[in-house]
Order: C-alpha cells, then structure tokens, then sequence
C-alpha cells in the first residue's frame, strides 16, 4: 500500500501510495505522531503522545494511571487525574457496588441492576456478533498448519440461508442481550458502506423450513434433527470462554435453531484453541470498525491468510471480489461505498443473506456502564468493537 513518506517540513508528510487506496485516511486517522527520540523497542510501555492526558504508571494486569497534559494545545480537562483498575466484570461491578470506583463497564445481564447513588449507562456500538460459516465441504484437505478445512454442514447455502431467515433476532437480543443491542443484518448496518437493500426480514421460521425441505433436509429418523444424504444437520459452535456476552448468544440461537431441525452444541475455546479450528468450524466472532478494510479482508477472496481471521471462511465470489477491489483502489469516497454496497448484494449476488448468505450476523450489542450518578459522560460517540468510553473525555464532568 505505502510507497513512502517525506517529511517536506516540520509540519507535513507526502504519503506517495503504491495504488489508490480509499481506506488509507482510515488508517493515518489512528496512527499516532510518535517523538523519534522517544521511539525504541520500550515505547510501548513509556509511551509519549499529544493528547489531553499524559502516561504515568502502567502495573500490568493491575492499573493504569494518567494526569492531565500540561501542554495539551486544545480544551483542558475537567478530572486531572484517571486510575484505570484492569477487573473482570463481576469484581468491577461489586467495586463500584462498595464505593471502590467511580465507573465501572459490566456485562449486560447487570442492566436492570439497581444501586443506591449510581447509575447506569447503556451505549449504542457498531460492535456486530456474527457466526462465520465454513463455506467449503470437508474434503479432507487441510492448512498449511495441518488444520482441517470445510465443513459438510454450513457449505450447504441452504443451511445458511435458513438459519438467517429462520431466526429471531430481536428474540436472541431480549434474552441473551438482556434487550441490550440492536438488529444486526450484513455486519455494517450503521456505517455509510452498509447496503439497505441488503436487510431482510427474518423470524420466518415456515419459509426457513420449506427452503431446507426443498434442499432436500429431512428427519427420517424423528429424532428432531434433519438429514441429508446421510449428513445429520448439526455443527459445533465456538466462542470465546471468556465472553459472556458470546456465551450467552451462541446459546440462544441453539434453542432457536432446534425448532429448524438444525442441532447446534455449543462450546467454549481459549482464542489459541480455536485458531486450530476455525476453518471447519463456525465461530462467534465480534467486529466493528469505522474503516471499510474490515469488509475486504473478511470477504475479498485473496485476502485469506492462515496466519490471522481474514476471510477465514475461504469465502470466493469473483463478483464480489471485483467490488470489492473497486471499493479499495476508488479515489472517489461515494464510488467506494457504492461499491462497498454493491458487495453485499447487487440484486443478483453477494456476500449478505441475499447472495451467498456467508455468515449469521445477528446484533450489534450496548455497552453497559455503572457510574456515580453526579458523573456526566457528555454525549458519548458510538462505540466501535472493544468500546472507548473516552472517546469525548473533554466532555466529562461532576455536576
């Protein structure tokens, strides 16, 4: 992508680029302006920046301390100092239950929790839960890490399309959310690159079990699970053993799914552990990025690489691909999104429901914050995958 970079001047840098690329001002808007003298292999540790707030101590796995910039150029801030404890949930939400802390993010099954002198917090995200769907058979082959490929099941379309339509996902966010999060269709709903025309209807459990009937799924054996040629309709589903929030969808839309005749067992897997999987396994995964290279890397068919998640369903639609390059290499941003759009579904193809119907997305969840009630948070911006509550720090007060 990057060619080079001159600095012309104290005050700018010429990015020379190997080809257009319309995600690159994505990219330079999270790159931090790092001191050369500061740079070595410790910055990461000690690092210096330009922000409203300088590092001051970090005791690993324990806090985190932060003052006030003296020489921030812009608005100073109204608390000179944060402590940043590193909990888990349940110990943070009891912290802030006994006056340890002034703020705290919990788990949305403490939502309707009630705490004499705090409040709680529930932040919109574009954090989508999605399930991937192995998009090949299992024919034996393997990774170049010797990890199994494909998956008998899920590289059925008529699997996929049926858990999409067939499920209710506002169903999934009461129960397992806690009603904390939204519908979530394609992955991108809420950003500019989202396709409207690619959202549809689901909860139509009929049509979801005619579409597996007509695809030749039966029970012969009414034991409830259907079957095809031999294949029971059933696949494991991994999440995260630490993410209750992943846990507890992944559970849900197993219960939904028994009323398609679809047997789900769900388990939870280290990350190290489902690395070993994942191409023959579908997987509760969590994204949410205001850069559109999250789009190519999850669906571009040559973006797949063994070493990390990128379409790690070995996803290839030549279609789409050429969209998608379209999208990336555009100098013009509106191209780029309609582009990006015309990826998911064009009204013939692609990678949504619609098309190929390569994963289950199924919403993008709140996230939950407890704090004192004399705490204002401002207007907080919509939180990406992994949430930043400071994101509009300068806003915070006491009233």
């Amino acid at each position: 992508m990057l060619k080079n970079a001159v600095a012309l001047d104290n005050y700018t840098v010429e990015f020379k680029l190997n080809d257009p690329q319309t995600t690159f001002i994505h990219k330079l808007s999270v790159i931090g302006i790092v001191p050369e003298h500061a740079y070595n292999e410790t910055y990461g540790e000690h690092p210096i920046g330009s922000g409203p707030y300088r590092f001051v101590e970090w005791d690993k796995g324990q806090q985190a301390i932060f003052e006030a910039n003296p020489d921030y150029y812009g608005q100073k801030p109204y608390f000179k100092k944060l402590t940043l404890l590193f909990m888990q949930s349940d110990t943070a939400f009891a912290a802030a239950k006994s006056g340890q802390v002034d703020i705290a993010e919990i788990p949305s099954s403490y939502a309707n929790q009630k705490v004499d002198g705090m409040k709680i917090e529930s932040l919109s995200s574009i954090d989508a839960r999605g399930i991937t769907f192995p998009m090949q058979p299992d024919t034996g082959k393997k990774t170049e890490n010797g990890y199994s490929i494909g998956n008998n099941v899920t590289s059925d379309p008529a699997i996929r399309k049926a858990l999409n339509i067939g499920i209710d996902r506002q169903a999934l966010i009461d129960g397992a959310l806690n009603g904390q999060g939204e519908e979530e269709f394609t992955g991108v709903d809420k950003l500019p690159w989202g396709n409207k025309d690619a959202i549809f209807e689901d909860g139509k459990v009929d049509e979801a079990k005619k579409l597996l009937a007509d695809a030749g799924w039966k029970d012969t054996d009414g034991d409830g699970i259907l079957e095809n040629n031999g294949t029971k309709a059933e696949f494991t589903l991994l999440y995260s053993s630490n993410a209750q929030e992943r846990q507890a969808l992944a559970v849900a839309l197993s219960e939904e799914a028994k009323e398609l005749g679809i047997n789900i067992k769900v388990e939870g897997k280290s990350w190290d552990e489902i690395d070993t999987m994942a191409h023959s396994t579908p997987v509760v995964f969590g994204y949410g990025s205001l850069d559109p290279t999250d789009l190519y890397l999850r669906y571009y068919s040559k973006s797949y690489d063994p070493a990390n998640y990128n379409n790690i369903i070995l996803y290839n639609n030549s279609v789409v691909d050429n969209y998608l390059r379209t999208a990336i290499t555009s100098t013009d941003q509106n191209t780029a999104n309609k582009n990006w759009q015309l990826a998911a579904w064009d009204g013939t193809t692609g990678f949504s429901e619609k098309g190929d119907a390569t994963w289950l997305w199924i919403a993008t969840i709140n996230y939950m914050y407890i704090m004192d009630k004399d705490i204002d948070i401002g207007t907080p911006k919509i939180q990406p995958h992994g949430a930043n509550i400071f994101g509009n720090i300068l806003e915070w007060k006491r009233t």
